[in-house]
């Protein structure tokens, strides 16, 4: 009887094993790839004007990273993403510009969206020449399989474009809102609640909010009719985002109480709001 359990445990040992070599050789493991070449129509500096808006700033071409599997080259479908920076920044700037692509090898960018990207995202002041770089990194997206390309640098000079919002006409604005300590009162108490204006398209003000409440922006002190909010106040981030001239909803204020910077850009149609 001992004899006869020894072999059947033998046997099921011998399976178990010649199973597990059986998936061993099914596996199919990643093999590499080979980083994406990226090119460009323009060298050195990529011209941008007003005037030219909708014509092409610059296209993009890049090689496939022909990703390898034990099985040959992958089918799955690969996915890009160009990124555009400062020079110097190496891609760790948080105003990057990131676009993504799928499949394509190449895309082509208008003046107009180009300089909206370095003016609205990058932020670089425009009339000025600045240094950029570009890149794009390919991957697949069931594995941990991203292939850098090389980096490409430009010398651009963006341009001056309408702002986003409109500033208000008044040439002043006003926080009003029960995460203020003059409530939904308007008039709103000043110099206290009065933001300063830094530049025709930027308006700055250092106050104390209370957590949990909300606010608004109003050009006019006193007068209701006209304000800038957010689309809707349950998305909307409390450091800031979005901003439009009469939307509907307000914003929604820090969750604790304490000093704040706000700064509204109407350039870039953004504002921050940053804890003391």
């Amino acid at each position: 009887m001992k004899n006869i359990l020894k072999l059947l445990l033998f046997s099921f040992s011998l399976f178990t094993l010649i199973c597990s070599c059986e998936k061993d050789e099914n596996k199919i493991y990643f093999q590499g790839g080979t980083a994406p070449v990226l090119t460009a129509s323009a060298q050195g500096s990529i011209d941008l004007a007003y005037a030219n808006s909708d014509d092409e700033a610059v296209t993009l071409s890049w090689t496939n990273p022909e990703y390898k599997f034990a099985s040959g080259v992958s089918s799955q479908n690969v996915s890009y993403l160009i990124e555009i920076d400062t020079a110097g920044a190496n891609f760790t700037n948080p105003n990057r510009q990131s676009i993504s692509v799928s499949q394509d090898l190449g895309i082509t960018f208008t003046q107009g969206q180009l300089n909206d990207w370095l003016l609205n995202q990058l932020v670089l002041v425009p009339g000025i020449s600045h240094n950029i770089e570009m890149r794009v990194t390919s991957s697949l997206t069931s594995t941990a399989t991203n292939l850098e390309s090389n980096v490409l640098g430009f010398t651009v000079t963006p341009y001056a474009i309408p702002p986003k919002v409109n500033p208000p006409t008044t040439g002043e604005l006003y926080l009003v809102g029960d995460a203020t300590s003059g409530g939904w009162n308007n008039p709103v108490p000043v110099p206290s609640q009065q933001f300063t204006k830094v530049s025709e398209t930027l308006y700055e003000i250092t106050v104390s909010l209370i957590g949990g409440k909300q606010y608004l922006f109003i050009p006019l002190n006193g007068d209701w009719g006209h304000k800038f909010a957010c689309k809707k106040t349950a998305d909307q981030s409390t450091d800031g985002g979005d901003f439009g001239y009469d939307w509907s909803d307000n914003f929604p204020g820090p969750a604790i109480d304490g000093n704040y910077k706000i700064s509204v850009d109407f350039q870039r149609g953004k504002y921050t709001v940053t804890k003391l």
